[in-house]
């Protein structure tokens, strides 16, 4: 197993675009680690230069603390999975296994002991003789993930491995990933735009934009505390409230440190615990619908008001989308609890739930730590 470092890195293609533009990364040895980000952001060109497959024009690439920046890609030690899986379709399942150990000679004898242990790991046993065509899908992403392993790579890297399955598939083929890589220990570097991937697989996650790291982080983290808006706004899979409001009250101090202050926002007000600004400051409010409470009472304490505009199912709860004087915000409700349109209701949330990221930069406005007399 081997760790990677990746220092100062940059992708720059001959039009002058920045694909990767100035990563700093590392993935520890044997961790699950996810690339998260739109399309076009850069994910891909990362890992394919972690690969060797696209140079890198400025930084380093270390695996194992070997640099191997210009190193090519058969000596670096890796193994990749692709999109596409990249099968050979005349090649029998069995064949596409050790392609890798056919090409260093390794003896047929071994290569046939390799191919039936990988494929009894994997589930695949029976179809060693079969064709790429005769498989489904699931099991055509299963032999490519055995070749990758059969390979005895130090790291596997994941190019979106998932996006070609149905949404059934999908699960299934997730449950079986974690709980292959975690079996296997091997560091696995995993692309993917979508963040319920990511959130369900990765031990840490980076959400890239436009060729930059916007937030490092456990899945936890990068769900419950958003670095920024960039981030608010993509992780979650309902969308984060991202509101203008004012800061109204600080309890007599410019910043918090545990205090709970006031702000301003949508004609009313919420509780916010987690943030340095000074009263006046202009903010953008952030709350996930999973946290808010909708009542159809009287509340104490600072809350939103509004009325009911539409009820979406998801399942076991509904998204509530309420008018909070011309705002629209969303908050979710068990299922069959949802209320009439156009009924009154009161939005409230815990202070803790509630981020404030600055108007102008959008990044957090994190809580103070206090003060050491």
């Amino acid at each position: 197993m081997a760790g990677i470092d990746i220092e100062g890195l940059a992708t720059v293609y001959p039009n002058g675009v920045r694909a990767v533009d100035g990563l700093d990364l590392h993935v520890a040895d044997g961790e699950f680690f996810a690339l998260l980000g739109p399309s076009g952001c850069g994910k891909t060109t990362l890992l394919r230069t972690i690969a060797g497959l696209e140079s890198a024009t400025e930084g380093k690439v270390r695996i194992d603390a070997v640099d191997v920046t210009r190193t090519e890609p058969g000596k670096r030690g890796v193994a990749m999975v692709f999109q596409d899986y990249a099968l050979f379709p005349h090649m029998s399942v069995s064949e596409n296994i050790t392609y890798p150990l056919k090409v260093r000679r390794v003896s047929a004898a071994t290569r046939a002991e390799t191919a039936e242990r990988t494929a009894g790991e994997l589930s695949l046993d029976g179809l060693l003789e079969r064709k790429p065509a005769q498989l489904s899908g699931g099991q055509q992403q299963r032999v490519a993930l055995a070749r990758a392993i059969a390979s005895r790579g130090k790291v596997l890297l994941l190019d979106e491995p998932l996006s070609n399955l149905d949404a059934r598939l999908r699960l299934e083929a997730r449950t079986f990933l974690k709980k292959l890589q975690r079996d296997l220990g091997i560091t696995t570097v995993f692309v993917t735009h979508d963040q319920a991937e990511a959130l369900a697989l990765a031990d840490r996650i980076a959400v890239m934009e436009a060729g930059k790291l916007r937030q490092l982080g456990s899945p936890r983290e990068v769900f419950a505390r958003p670095a920024n808006t960039f981030v608010a706004n993509f992780i979650g899979s309902t969308p984060m409230n991202l509101l203008p409001g004012t800061v109204s009250s600080t309890s007599g101090s410019e910043t918090y440190v545990d205090e709970v202050g006031v702000v301003s926002v949508a004609g009313g007000s919420l509780s916010a615990a987690t943030f340095s600004a000074p009263a006046g400051a202009e903010v953008t409010v952030g709350v996930r619908p999973e946290y808010l409470t909708l009542a159809s009472g009287d509340v104490t304490g600072p809350a939103l008001r509004g009325q009911v505009v539409v009820a979406e199912n998801l399942g076991t709860q509904s998204l509530v989308s309420v008018d909070c004087d011309g705002t629209l915000i969303g908050v979710t409700v068990p299922e069959e609890n949802e209320p009439e349109p156009g009924t009154t209701v009161v939005l409230t949330a815990p202070a803790s739930r509630v981020l404030l990221y600055d108007r102008e930069s959008g990044d957090l406005l994190a809580r103070q730590p206090a003060t050491v007399a």
